[in-house]
């Protein structure tokens, strides 16, 4: 397949590696899995260099420890990709890793599902790295430079997709200097992609803009927890809170919901919420089923329907990001604790309360104790049904790599 002509402009990594010591408490983390070298934790290096040269860990007795790619621009300044054993990181390494991973997600692949994650950055040995599949699109993220003088490799390990689009993190977007033409939103391929693409979860059809959208245009991260909402739907009015373009509202609809009210702060959420509805009005269930969507802040729509008196027998919590550091970590803590008082003053008696967090910040045992402490304080202690983490195609191999974590409970 033929690539966008930027792709053969951009540098290719130096034969020359960089060899670096560590701390021992570094060297002893790295032995034990973990992707990240930092910039403190260096001791030794051989040279200064640019994103994505190759640099070469060796342990205190100067013996092969991993090698990653480096990058001065972060305070993680390499990213393992392999420990333990010499590796030659060429194409042939990056075709083999990602088949890897290709092949852990089989089991996600068939007639009523075309979409999910494909590559997980560190937790599928490619950190700073995501790449989603949209049907026949692949989105792949840039978290650092350090990718861009291999992406060349990375996307002919990729060629039976007919389309590949590169989004750049938002830090990596000011790097232009590392850049070299590559640019947010780009296709890598020779035809144009499609605005907007039409692709398959569970049996519903969706859409998502890959470049004006969050995340890659779709949270796939939530797949499962969509389906654990649809089996409790039947004949329930359900409220989604945070619903961006609808992903809960239309699996509880298709499980039999018979009122869905959606609320996102975003108008372009909400409208792509309303082509999503009549993207499946071929579902009796979704056709038979009362919507509604409000586009307003939910914090506002939340005290509004509790003076209105208004109830639900689900209540979905489902909000973006609340801690992006570690000094954001209370302020957290907090706006979770006010969102579940909130979402259980409009819950029906014996409701069903969903709520989740996505801040890797906050902890589990954090956010699951903050949201009982918070249903107690109202008077409504939580009768826990579940709590679910990561699904098969967001695997996690390191403490810091887990962020998503739901809790489905009752609510006398």
């Amino acid at each position: 397949m033929q690539f966008h002509e930027a792709l053969s402009k951009l540098p290719k990594p130096s034969a020359q590696r960089i060899a670096l010591r560590v701390s021992a408490e570094a060297e002893k983390i790295i032995r034990q899995g973990h992707p990240w070298v930092f910039d403190q934790s260096i001791i030794e290096q051989s040279h200064r260099s640019v994103p994505g040269e190759l640099a070469v860990i060796f342990d205190s007795k100067r013996k092969f420890l991993a090698i990653g790619l480096y990058d001065p621009t972060s305070p993680i300044r390499v990213r393992v990709l392999q420990k333990g054993k010499p590796a030659t990181i060429d194409s042939t390494w990056f075709h083999e890793k990602i088949k890897t991973a290709i092949d852990l997600r089989k089991p996600l692949n068939n007639k009523n599902t075309n979409a999910y994650r494909l590559i997980h950055g560190e937790n599928d040995g490619l950190p700073g790295l995501v790449i989603d599949r949209y049907a026949q699109t692949l989105v792949i993220k840039l978290y650092t430079p350090a990718w861009v003088p291999h992406l060349q490799d990375i996307c002919s390990a990729l060629n039976s997709f007919q389309h590949l689009i590169l989004r750049l993190s938002r830090s990596l977007n000011k790097q232009t200097k590392y850049l070299h033409g590559l640019t947010d939103g780009m296709t890598l391929t020779p035809h144009p992609s499609p605005n907007l693409i039409l692709f398959k979860e569970n049996g519903l059809t969706f859409e998502c803009d890959p470049i004006n959208g969050q995340k890659t245009g779709f949270f796939l991260d939530q797949r499962e927890n969509r389906e654990r909402v649809k089996k409790l739907s039947k004949d329930k009015s359900v409220l989604n809170v945070f619903s961006y373009t609808g992903g809960f509202s239309l699996y509880a609809a298709d499980g039999g919901a018979k009122e869905v009210v959606s609320v996102d702060f975003s108008m372009p959420a909400t409208q792509a919420t309303l082509r999503n509805i009549e993207h499946n009005l071929h579902l009796p269930n979704v056709k038979a089923a009362k919507f509604e969507t409000i586009a307003k802040d939910a914090f506002e729509v939340l005290t509004e329907m509790k003076e209105n008196n208004r109830k639900f027998d689900i209540v979905i919590l489902d909000p973006p990001m609340f801690a992006q550091n570690q000094s954001q970590i209370e302020t957290a803590l907090s706006a979770y604790r006010k969102l579940t008082q909130l979402g259980l003053n409009v819950l029906k008696p014996n409701g069903i309360l969903v709520q989740a967090s996505c801040s890797s910040r906050v902890d589990a045992e954090s956010f699951f104790e903050t949201v009982h402490r918070s249903a107690k304080e109202a008077g409504r202690p939580l009768k826990e049904i579940e709590r679910t983490g990561h699904a098969l195609d967001h695997p996690i191999t390191f403490k810091e790599g887990a962020y998503l974590k739901c809790l489905f409970a009752v609510a006398p």
